[in-house]
């Protein structure tokens, strides 16, 4: 791995070629480590300040199940410091590689120096699992032949065609929240691999169509898919992909075919396409534990080489790990060494593979430090945050953890955008009919000035959020009030049970048509809302066809139709597909509902405050009415731009509401929530003219108008 301030090693021109001749080896350099290409041969280099002594493990093939030379390395001939290094000379890429680590001979806490477990690189570009066994990883004894190989790989191997992280301004952006593998594995998709890097290539005209800006992208570091459980004759796999076991890999699973530095060049292949179509890239980030898990988890990487600098670990009893991320371990990301590696990776996923942003799983997790305490200042965050090869891309943080630690509103730094908890939970109250909370809208569609202005930030802080990975669906929040994760296997009792989702009047699937087209009328006031907050949009895949997932809120192990996306909802959903990407081009269309700051009272050069409050009557808003369940406010444009009018009305009865006479303009209608497709949004030019002054809103519905 190479950094900003370090000097590439040169191109590498030869490919590998397998071979079983002994490789000479010189002392090597400490630093990148990993195994770094270089034209005379390979550097290897990697952290232990408390292992005695190491082997080098070579292999002709990653299903190799002996090496073909093992080198050993010393704390006089290899180690510098900390840094334990060597060089092979004549070494090639497609060379594969692993470790063992020898500790003190008597065992002090903290310390799990097991030789017989074979280790990968924690820098390695790549790991064969074609051996791997994760039993065998758990359980005492030797693992040679069930363990991975890292494997050489030379970065700089691929043409970018001159492509560049994207850099779109964050107010534009509209992001769209996806998992690699269940966005196409349906055999619906119609894609030639389903489940893989290629495929969303092959989805690219769908994205553009619904307007989004940017994927976030559910992990596409390399985990353990192998890792899975039986319930009801179902093999359970982990799906999600929430715990990482190579930070500078790309999945293999999410590639078409086989081979050395393949996952990098099909990765690769997607960001280029994305990019070609006007779409950033935004991982799905996972540093606050790693899939090493308790102390009854796998040994493969952090854990062999040096446990008690790697991870938290519970004072007074350290042959255990403090878990701040219900997974099991955390990861000790403000140790020199942990955040070094951190934001190394983060240099690599920018700098090699061209991404345009990360968000960052539990990233309260991150400003802990010693003892779990939160830190005023995380070494590793900010690192992050000044970072100049970082410095325009995006970091996005889930201002959470699941030790209770709740950052929305102040995550350290000045740049973090964060997923806006708080919005979710009030947008999911409102529009499911709490009364008294007009207040606490407002503040939230104009960008929760109350959570970011005072501390300087601005309305991009917040990621506004309805739905995500991470529980309902949109549909299932306006189908069920209660999860139903039986087919998970824990007997119901995963995932969280408070969703603040209202089923319309019948728990999961009905025939009754009222309560189907409520719901409906329901998802467009979430979509409708959304798109017009400031802040910047998110949401998940097939909310814009009413994905469902019967009621799950918890789909992490759902490797089948619960998690996938079904593309025939695309045409049986037309209308609402439809609502959504016209909404979203509405907001793309309008700067007042994507500015970059927060509203003031100033007034325009029309003589129109920036934005202003109403109720049924104008100017009469209700702030402390614990009965309102409506709201108005105008919003006003330049002189190139129109106004916008929003009435919202959840209670469940008709509403007329008093509407801004505006100079030598008029407004027209462009969306009515409560009417079916396609008269719900009405393309640009074909919106119907108000002829009056008051406007009524049917019950649980939204009218926006446009002045022109």
């Amino acid at each position: 791995m190479t950094t900003k301030t370090a000097p590439k090693p040169a191109k590498a021109t030869a490919k590998a070629t397998k071979t079983t001749l002994l490789y000479k080896t010189t002392k090597g350099d400490p630093h990148p480590l990993g195994s770094t290409v270089y034209p005379d041969g390979v550097n290897f280099s990697v952290f232990s300040q408390n292992a005695a002594s190491m082997e080098l493990l070579l292999f002709a093939e990653g299903n190799s199940t002996e090496p073909f030379q093992i080198i050993k390395m010393t704390d006089e001939g290899n180690k510098s410091f900390h840094f334990w290094h060597i060089f092979l000379v004549d070494a090639k890429p497609g060379l594969h590689y692993a470790y063992r680590v020898h500790g003190p001979e008597e065992k002090k806490p903290g310390h799990r120096f097991t030789p017989e477990k074979v280790l990968i690189d924690p820098y390695a570009y790549g790991n064969s699992m074609d051996l791997w066994n994760r039993g065998a990883a758990c359980l005492p004894g030797d693992n040679l032949t069930q363990s991975m190989r890292s494997v050489v790989i030379d970065p700089l191997d691929y043409d970018w065609e001159g492509d560049r992280p994207l850099n779109r301004p964050m107010q534009d952006s509209v992001i769209y929240e996806m998992h690699v593998g269940g966005f196409t594995r349906a055999g619906n998709s119609h894609v030639t691999s389903p489940g893989t890097f290629r495929a969303v290539i092959e989805k690219i005209p769908y994205l553009q169509s619904l307007g989004v800006t940017a994927v976030e992208l559910l992990p596409v570091f390399q985990f353990d898919d192998t890792e899975a459980h039986e319930f009801e004759g179902n093999k359970l796999n982990n799906f999600w992909g929430y715990s990482t076991m190579a930070y500078f890999a790309p999945h293999p699973g999410y590639c078409e075919s086989a081979g050395e530095a393949q996952h990098m060049t099909e990765f690769r292949d997607m960001v280029k396409a994305l990019h070609k179509a006007g779409i950033e890239v935004i991982l799905d980030v996972v540093f606050n534990h790693t899939d090493e898990g308790n102390h009854q988890g796998p040994t493969f990487s952090f854990r062999g080489f040096d446990n008690l600098n790697y991870y938290y670990l519970v004072d007074g009893n350290q042959d255990y790990y403090y878990d701040y991320t219900g997974c099991g371990n955390t990861f000790n990301c403000n140790h020199p060494v942990g955040s070094k590696m951190i934001v190394e990776c983060l240099r690599f996923w920018v700098e090699y593979m061209h991404v345009d942003g990360f968000r960052f799983d539990e990233g309260s997790v991150l400003s802990r430090g010693p003892g779990g305490a939160p830190m005023e200042f995380p070494p590793v965050l900010w690192q992050i945050e000044l970072d100049d090869v970082l410095a325009e891309t995006k970091v996005i943080a889930e201002a959470w953890d699941a030790a209770g630690l709740y950052q929305v509103g102040h995550f350290p730094g000045f740049r973090w955008a964060e997923w806006n908890g708080v919005y979710r939970d009030t947008l999911r109250k409102f529009v499911a009919g709490e009364a008294g909370i007009v207040g606490d809208l407002a503040d939230r569609i104009t960008g929760s000035p109350s959570l970011y202005q005072s501390n300087g930030h601005l309305p991009i802080n917040s990621v506004n959020f309805i739905t995500a990975h991470d529980g309902f669906t949109l549909n299932d929040l306006v189908s069920y009030n209660n999860k139903h994760n039986e087919a998970n296997g824990e007997g119901n009792r995963d995932g969280v049970d408070d969703n603040m989702s209202w089923n319309c009047g019948a728990e999961g699937p009905t025939d009754d048509p009222a309560i189907n087209a409520l719901r409906e009328q329901q998802i467009r006031n979430f979509a409708t809302l959304l798109m017009l907050s400031q802040g910047v949009p998110m949401f998940v895949m097939g909310d814009e066809v009413r994905r469902t997932q019967g009621g799950n809120n918890n789909a992490w192990c759902q490797d089948n139709p619960i998690g996938w996306f079904d593309w025939t909802q695309t045409q049986t959903e037309a209308g609402m597909l439809r609502f959504w990407s016209e909404l979203i081009s509405f907001r793309k269309s309008h700067p007042a509902v994507h500015r970059a700051r927060f509203f003031s009272g100033a007034m325009n050069e029309r003589g129109m405050p920036d934005i202003s409050w109403h109720g049924t009557k104008l100017n009469e808003p209700g702030w402390n009415d614990p009965h309102a369940r409506a709201l108005a406010w105008t919003v006003a444009g330049s002189l190139a731009h129109s106004d916008i009018h929003v009435m919202v009305n959840m209670f469940w009865e008709p509403l007329t509401f008093e509407i801004p006479q505006i100079y030598e303009r008029a407004w027209y209608t462009a969306v009515n929530t409560a009417l079916p497709s396609p008269q719900d949004i009405n393309a640009p030019g074909n919106e119907a003219l108000v002829n009056s002054h008051h406007v009524e809103v049917s019950g649980r519905s939204i009218v926006v108008l446009i002045s022109r």
